[in-house]
């Protein structure tokens, strides 16, 4: 990145090889819809080149770059494009042939289930479990990500994966009762 500031644009495009998939991933995670996702990948990179002054490299390019990824997703919030979580995508594991039906059908509504606990979860504890759960951030850029400390990070990754549970297996028994 720091080449992109001093005018070597080319490596741009390295960049968004790097990183295009895991920006995807963390803003579909947010926003459960895969073509606003692609949007807003496209807005963060945008803002990187057209912000690209910005950036000192004393942190790491990670920890700015979800740093604007997250001003997109929260610009993208105030404009009102986007709309609740309707579709469930099988964002889990591609199944394999291999599985037997009742083993694939139970996977998918165990991801599906997963889908829609997240969704019910505030925007923050959302936001929290993606990054250090389905991105895989460790706790000291998420907390330069999101300007608080380590400990703090810890507490709300507990609190967060508390309310998953509790909205997860709310869902299942209710989902379960039905199925009787």
């Amino acid at each position: 990145m720091l080449r992109v500031k001093s005018g070597d644009l080319d490596k741009m495009g390295l960049l968004f090889e790097r990183y295009h998939r895991p920006l995807f991933a963390f803003l579909y995670h947010m926003t459960g819809k895969a073509d606003v996702s692609e949007d807003l990948v496209q807005n963060v990179f945008y803002r990187m080149l057209k912000y690209r002054h910005t950036f000192t490299g004393e942190g790491e390019f990670r920890t700015w770059m979800y740093h604007l990824a997250r001003n997109v997703l929260n610009d993208s919030v105030k404009q009102n494009k986007l709309a609740n979580h309707e579709d469930v995508h099988a964002y889990a594991d591609r199944i394999d042939g291999g599985i037997s039906a009742d083993a694939a059908f139970e996977r998918q509504q165990d991801a599906e289930s997963l889908h829609k606990a997240m969704a019910v979860l505030s925007e923050d504890h959302r936001e929290i479990l993606v990054l250090s759960r389905f991105q895989e951030l460790k706790y000291e850029e998420i907390a330069g990500i999101l300007n608080i400390t380590e400990g703090t990070v810890k507490v709300r990754v507990h609190r967060a994966l508390g309310e998953l549970k509790k909205v997860f297996f709310k869902n299942e028994n209710r989902r379960k009762t039905h199925d009787m």
